[in-house]
């Protein structure tokens, strides 16, 4: 093997990195704006209101990324109205067709992670709340999201990981993200494993960056407070 062609196209695989991370941070903010209502709307007591919400995540959770991907990028392309709408400019670029789809997607899996947080706050601790005079939104806002950021630390920090991994799809879209750009000079050079593994060595190494940040906000912000679980949901 020789790794010396790493090091000719490393800043050309940064370049690709680069990429990648704004498509993880829009995807994840995003995504993060849309899921919380979509949460709170989860665990509504009035039926119609939970079952919108719930046929989204199930859509969202039950259908491969890629598919997802092709259906934004491909798809609405396909309908006269969508070309001639002043949303077109968006949706004719790969990177913002990418975006839609991750935003759709890791907000469907962030809303159950939101949901599952907040049922996991001790019964005490709402009726402590009631108690002490809280209207509901002031119980949510001074209290229970608080509390339940706390909680979905761990779990929201693994789906920012999945999200990492899911935006190498975006290549299959022309994108030159890290992936795309590993692939790209791969045909150039016919050195698919040096390139690769340095490519994966990127990933990794994001990765335990992700970790890490994580670990720090969670051990500050649960300072004070008991350890509560969430289960993660599955993205296979």
């Amino acid at each position: 093997m020789d790794f010396s062609v790493v090091v000719e196209y490393f800043p050309r695989l940064l370049e690709g990195t680069w990429v990648s991370i704004q498509l993880v941070l829009l995807s994840i903010v995003l995504g993060g704006l849309f899921a919380l209502p979509i949460a709170l709307a989860r665990i509504s007591p009035v039926l119609w209101i939970r079952s919108l919400p719930f046929a989204y995540i199930f859509f969202f959770r039950g259908t491969p990324l890629l598919v997802q991907i092709f259906l934004v990028y491909y798809g609405a392309s396909q309908f006269d109205v969508v070309r001639e709408s002043v949303l077109w400019p968006i949706l004719r670029e790969p990177f913002w067709c990418a975006i839609i789809a991750f935003t759709l997607n890791t907000s469907a899996y962030t809303a159950e992670i939101f949901r599952g947080a907040i049922q996991a706050i001790p019964p005490g601790e709402v009726e402590a709340c009631k108690v002490v005079g809280m209207s509901k939104t002031q119980m949510y806002r001074r209290v229970l999201l608080p509390r339940a950021f706390g909680i979905v630390l761990p779990a929201y920090g693994n789906e920012i990981i999945l999200m990492l991994k899911g935006s190498a799809l975006a290549s299959t879209i022309t994108i030159l993200d890290l992936t795309g750009m590993a692939r790209t000079i791969i045909a150039r050079t016919y050195t698919p494993i040096e390139i690769f593994l340095a490519a994966g060595a990127i990933y990794l190494l994001i990765s335990m960056v992700i970790i890490a940040i994580f670990r720090q906000v969670e051990k500050h912000q649960n300072r004070y407070l008991g350890s509560v679980s969430i289960k993660v949901p599955d993205k296979g």
